[in-house]
């Protein structure tokens, strides 16, 4: 009887080797998992300014070709208003001039 009994002692203590084991097996993996889970995030993150660069050199591109236009539009228009001004300035000099040579037309 005793020796059956130290037989299911040394059973029961190569079990809790084994659980023991397991049990410091799946803690391992869990851990490798998660190492790899952040290295991928972090890869991830390094990757996303990389997704993100043509698309901001193809914005900043418009947004240069936009501020080119506009300049363009306001040169134009600021040159058209100037031609305006002078025709104008140069009617009101000539009906000024009209006006002092013959007050009476």
């Amino acid at each position: 009887m005793d020796d059956q009994l130290q037989r299911l002692l040394e059973a029961e203590a190569r079990a809790q080797a084994v659980i023991q084991n397991g049990n410091h097996e799946r803690q391992r993996m869990i851990e490798d998992a998660l190492a790899s889970v952040r290295d991928g995030e972090a890869r991830f993150e390094a990757g996303r300014a990389e997704l993100r660069a043509p698309f901001l050199h193809e914005a900043k591109e418009r947004a240069e070709q936009t501020v080119a236009e506009l300049a363009r539009k306001y040169g134009e228009r600021q040159r058209t208003l100037r031609d305006l001004a002078s025709r104008h300035e140069a009617e009101a000099v000539e009906a000024a001039l009209t006006l002092l040579l013959d007050p009476d037309a």
